[in-house]
């Protein structure tokens, strides 16, 4: 027995071997390169990130934390801080509940599929791309912005516009003076008899809409006027009388006025006439302002005010596809038959979708908002490209003031350092639970 114990305890032990049976030199052989890539892409540029982060803009003073008292003290970093985290908390959300509707209603209709390929595609589209399409979609020119395009189109349906914007009395030979809110209102009362002159400058005649009549002077024993544009190409005439070739002013809304209170309106025919009950007999002449003011030109989305949403609402274009496909393809797994009891037991679709289908797809819905959280993060072309210069600084969030703090400018690579810490800081605590629950998957 001792024999062949000696003789035991003098073989040398084996090799160890990885449980696929292969020796741990060739894995670690065949891991080095990847290791070697690792080490001088990621865990390089992140520690020599942290040590740039402790000195100042040229790198020579070591400053300790104060770049990173700087990002919570400046206007600007505070401000990035603040509309990164307004993206975290508004966008990934958003994302996935567009995606969890597409994804639930297109399984309802015939052609799910062609939506869900529509809905998708903007995927396809890089970030640039998507940036330049959405600065011309916001452009406040409702003839090149898509968006305010719209905008007015509604608004005019519901809203009378102007009929002629900045146009203003002759005031020279006019009774017309500023009334307030726009309006122009006589200094004299008007007679029955005596047709009233309302001359207006202010427009080309080539810029009338339409097909414009030429003015016509009132006539009659009624109360009667005439609105028209007194100006006409290559000059000449009487200015303050209605001239031939003098174009009429269709539309104009009169009203007559006694004591505050009007008392009846008209409205000027093609010829520029108008006429007005016997009521306003001994009443002042007034044009409502509605005449002249500015046409309604839509919404600035990317003002100050709202250029952070306008450009979450571009991110939502681009990334409700990601999302509606991942939940889509969680909501295949889903037995049907579960979904056929609960209906069968009573349950009505909004039921079955609240307590059946969401609870389901809940590890599907963490992944999908995980990884938008992780994204926003990182939010920076859209930014930079669809928010115009003068807002830009309102839209700002942490990527692009790092950006602009190290190359944009700024060349403070000390503060830019920081800041891009400050980011990984953020996205380990979100990767950690991603982590933990992956685990808990494969444990299942």
């Amino acid at each position: 027995m001792s024999a062949v114990a000696n003789e035991g305890a003098g073989t040398p032990p084996a090799p160890r071997k990885s449980v696929t049976g292969t020796r741990l030199w060739v894995a670690v052989l065949f891991l080095l390169p990847a290791l070697v890539l690792l080490g001088a892409l990621v865990v390089y540029p992140i520690g020599y990130s942290v040590w740039r982060s402790l000195y100042d803009a040229g790198g020579d003073g070591f400053v300790g934390l104060d770049n990173y008292v700087d990002v919570f003290t400046d206007d600007a970093t505070l401000t990035a801080v603040r509309n990164t985290a307004i993206w975290v908390a508004v966008a990934p959300a958003v994302v996935t509940v567009l995606g969890l509707i597409f994804a639930v209603l297109t399984e309802r209709v015939r052609w799910g599929t062609a939506f869900k390929l529509i809905v998708f595609m903007p995927m396809a589209i890089s970030m640039l791309a998507a940036g330049i399409i959405f600065r011309l979609v916001y452009q406040a020119d409702p003839d090149q912005g898509v968006a305010n395009a719209i905008v007015t189109s509604v608004h005019d349906t519901f809203a009378d516009s102007s009929v002629y914007p900045k146009a203003r009395p002759n005031a020279q030979v006019s009774d017309l003076k500023a009334s307030g809110g726009g309006s122009f209102t006589t200094t004299g009362t008007v007679q029955a008899g005596t047709p009233v002159k309302l001359p207006l400058v202010g427009i080309a005649p080539n810029r009338l809409p339409g097909d414009p009549e030429d003015a016509k002077a009132a006539t009659g024993d009624g109360i009667t006027g005439t609105v028209w544009l007194d100006f006409k190409l290559g000059g000449g005439g009487e200015k303050g009388e209605v001239d031939a070739g003098e174009k009429a002013l269709e539309g104009i809304k009169v009203e007559a006025v006694k004591d505050g209170e009007v008392v009846a309106s008209a409205t000027s025919g093609a010829d520029g006439t108008f006429t007005l009950p016997a009521e306003a007999d001994g009443a002042q002449l007034r044009l409502p302002g509605s005449n002249f003011s500015a046409p309604y030109n839509g919404v600035d989305w990317l003002g100050p005010t709202l250029v952070t949403p306008s450009i979450i609402g571009a991110y939502v274009w681009m990334w409700a596809g990601f999302a509606m496909v991942l939940i889509a393809a969680g909501l295949a797994g889903v037995d049907r038959n579960l979904l056929e009891a609960a209906r069968v037991d009573g349950a009505n679709e909004w039921q079955v979708f609240r307590r059946i289908t969401v609870p389901m797809l809940a590890p599907v819905l963490v992944v999908v908002l995980i990884t938008l959280m992780i994204n926003v993060m990182k939010i920076f072309d859209l930014v930079y490209i669809i928010a115009p210069q003068p807002t830009q600084d309102e839209a700002n969030v942490l990527a692009l003031q790092l950006f602009l703090s190290s190359f944009g400018g700024g060349g403070n690579y000390g503060l830019g350092s920081a800041i891009g810490i400050i980011l990984l800081l953020l996205v380990i605590p979100v990767m950690i639970v991603n982590i933990r629950r992956l685990r808990k998957e494969r444990e299942r």
